[in-house]
């Protein structure tokens, strides 16, 4: 495995700038985010550290040179928009951007793009599940053609406007037997995040060992779940009004017993680092402390 974070923590940073700080902590690699100007400006969204609209083969090569300076390898590319969106300008947008981050990965000898299926928070399972069939075939057969693989992102993307679908289908197990079933290709997958599982109360480790050949790449972020609140409000208020997103070793996740079971059927990807802990917001430096305590918790279980 090689142990990564997620760049878009370093969002008022050059790309150079976060390949120095990923060399000086340890890190193996980064994800590198890939929006397009004037994305979303929802929190932890937007953040383009490799523009690829109109990128060339020559760019794509300077960018492996200044990977290769630092020591520093790129995990995957992220863009993580919503293609079934009830808002028709962003599916629009999303649409048309994600192949764009496709192309530039084939041109940057990567094998994966990480990103969300997306949702009409406004319709039903079953009506975003057709417009699922009708819309993600046409990516994933792109991605195929270029030996591309695409891991989707489990966080169900749930906010006080959303709730209860939230913007990404591709939230639980159940789900996923459906999609993996629909789109049984096998460049079409999942960027693992266990934090969105202990948010919805679910095992955040027990779905490894059936998805495991379907997991491409990893998310590290811890959640913890206040119990005295969730016994004050239930289980059925915004979930985040009874959870904390925390950086891996400050939440509930085992992450000696998750990575074990990543071990346990062969995955040898990497695991990023994905900061959206309030306590560590602000300065590069509290940024940098979040990475580094992260890093301390997660390199003696991924060597």
């Amino acid at each position: 495995m090689q142990l990564g974070f997620v760049s878009a923590i370093f969002g008022d940073l050059s790309f150079e700038e976060v390949l120095q700080h990923a060399a000086a902590i340890g890190y193996d690699c980064v994800e590198v985010m890939c929006w397009p100007l004037g994305g979303p400006d929802r929190k932890y969204g937007g953040v383009m550290h490799l523009d690829v609209t109109d990128i060339t083969q020559s760019k794509a090569d300077d960018t492996l040179a200044l990977c290769e300076k630092y020591g520093v390898a790129i995990s995957a590319l992220g863009y993580y928009s919503i293609p079934l969106s009830a808002d028709v300008g962003q599916a629009k947008a999303a649409c048309e951007h994600l192949p764009k981050v496709i192309d530039a990965a084939a041109m940057l000898g990567l094998s994966t793009v990480n990103a969300f299926v997306g949702a009409n928070h406004t319709w039903s399972l079953e009506d975003n599940f057709k417009k699922f069939t009708e819309v993600w075939p046409a990516f994933i057969r792109h991605a195929e053609d270029r030996n591309i693989r695409i891991g989707i992102e489990n966080c169900p993307m749930l906010f006080a406007d959303t709730w209860p679908f939230g913007l990404n289908l591709a939230r639980t197990p159940e789900i996923w037997r459906r999609m993996f079933e629909a789109i049984p290709s096998e460049n079409f997958g999942l960027n693992y995040d266990p934090s969105h599982l202990q948010m919805q109360l679910m095992d955040p480790i027990a779905p490894i060992r059936e998805f495991g050949s379907r997991i491409f790449h990893a998310h590290a972020k811890d959640m913890r779940v206040d119990v005295e609140r969730l016994n004050e409000v239930g289980s059925l208020v915004l979930p985040m009004e009874r959870s904390t997103a925390k950086i891996p070793g400050l939440g509930d996740i085992d992450w000696g017993k998750w990575v074990g079971a990543l071990t346990d059927v062969g995955f040898d990807g990497a695991v990023c680092v994905e900061v959206e802990d309030e306590a560590f917001e602000g300065s590069v430096e509290r940024r940098r402390k979040s990475l580094q305590i992260s890093y301390n918790v997660l390199r003696p279980l991924i060597v």
